[in-house]
């Protein structure tokens, strides 16, 4: 009798720590999958874009140039923009090619007396007029 009394213990300490050991399993897995979703990363902040010196500094249109945009000293960007508002404004882009500006008697002077140059050109063609 004191055999299946031992035996009977052993089972019970065995069987008990196995079903306290998955309630602890089951317990740590939802804090687990808790401790997984609280720290989040913070996200980084984006720095400020800093434009570059060289695009903003005001330059000198030269005279055939000046007749587009101005004589007044401006920066390159500036120039590109009033290039193309005057492109806008008298419908010189090409209808079916739109990236092909028909020059107009004020532009062909500056674009080297090209009837048509393509849209891409005009920034490296702006370089020989401003100093």
């Amino acid at each position: 009798m004191a055999t299946k009394k031992k035996a009977a213990k052993k089972a019970a300490k065995k069987a008990a720590p196995k079903k306290a050991a998955k309630k602890a399993v089951k317990k740590a897995a939802p804090k687990k999958a808790a401790k997984k979703a609280a720290p989040k990363k913070a996200a980084k902040k984006k720095s400020t874009r800093k434009p570059n010196a060289a695009f903003m500094k005001a330059l000198t249109p030269s005279a055939d140039l000046a007749a587009v945009v101005g004589s007044k000293p401006l920066a390159r960007t500036e120039a590109v923009k009033k290039i193309w508002q005057h492109i806008k404004a008298n419908k010189l882009q090409d209808s079916k090619n739109r990236r092909m500006i028909n020059n107009d008697a004020k532009l062909k002077v500056v674009f080297g007396g090209k009837a048509q140059v393509s849209m891409f050109d005009v920034a490296k063609v702006l370089s020989k007029h401003l100093k």
